[in-house]
């Protein structure tokens, strides 16, 4: 029995083996125009593999630029298309170049440094003071969010102080909001309880009254005391 593993290694899998074969039998026919009427039926064959995607207009040029790899380009036809060449498809994309972007403090992130940088790049006025003051605060809660077991204070003023390259100071009265405070504000709302209970009907039908069972009545009267019988006398 002969596997798949030991066969040749298929060119282009989306078309499977039987097409592989049939490119193959193209190249050992010797006669062009036979070779031509033959490879436009091959192509028509690779077309049922994706016939949802005729209407695109590089369709039928993808086909024949496949057929032709699938010969590893020794097939001699006539195409309505360019031939391809084996360097522009075997050639491989160029690297891209990933940014070595150093970030100093993680739990802010690259653009929250660009930007206190660039605050610190203002002269020194009451706007760049209140903007300093409010990155501060921005930044207790981005390092809330990195780590919501502690945070100090004065870590936070000397990163700001790094960051800036010393241009950037607090006020010495300026307080950051409480912790309690900052997670209160970026604390995910409370996801709403499911009711357990049975939702009521709003047209609820009208409960069956249980009628009672009537009480059989005695053949008997026993409320009279003189012991006279009101029912069925027996005589």
């Amino acid at each position: 029995m002969e596997y798949n593993t030991t066969k040749e290694k298929i060119t282009v899998k989306e078309y499977g083996r039987h097409v592989q074969a049939m490119v193959d039998y193209l190249l050992t026919i010797e006669d062009k125009n036979l070779r031509n009427h033959q490879a436009k039926a091959v192509i028509r064959t690779m077309s049922s593999f994706s016939p949802g995607t005729k209407d695109t207009p590089d369709y039928w040029q993808k086909l024949w630029d496949h057929l032709f790899i699938i010969s590893n380009f020794q097939l001699d036809v006539d195409s309505p298309f360019p031939k391809p060449e084996p360097q522009t498809i075997k050639a491989k994309p160029a690297k891209v170049a990933y940014q070595k972007n150093h970030i100093q403090f993680p739990p802010y992130g690259k653009y929250m440094e660009e930007m206190i940088k660039n605050i610190a790049k203002e002269p020194d006025s009451e706007e760049r003071r209140i903007c300093t003051e409010n990155m501060a605060i921005y930044l207790k809660k981005l390092y809330l969010l990195w780590n919501r077991d502690s945070v100090n204070d004065d870590l936070l003023v000397e990163h700001i102080r790094i960051l800036s390259d010393g241009e950037l100071r607090l006020r010495e009265d300026f307080t950051f909001p409480s912790t309690k405070e900052i997670l209160e504000q970026i604390a995910p709302p409370p996801t709403p309880k499911k009711n357990s209970q049975v939702k009521k009907n709003n047209n609820p039908q009208p409960s069956k009254k249980k009628k009672k069972k009537k009480k059989k009545q005695s053949n008997y009267d026993y409320s009279n005391n003189n012991g006279n019988h009101n029912g069925n006398n027996h005589k």
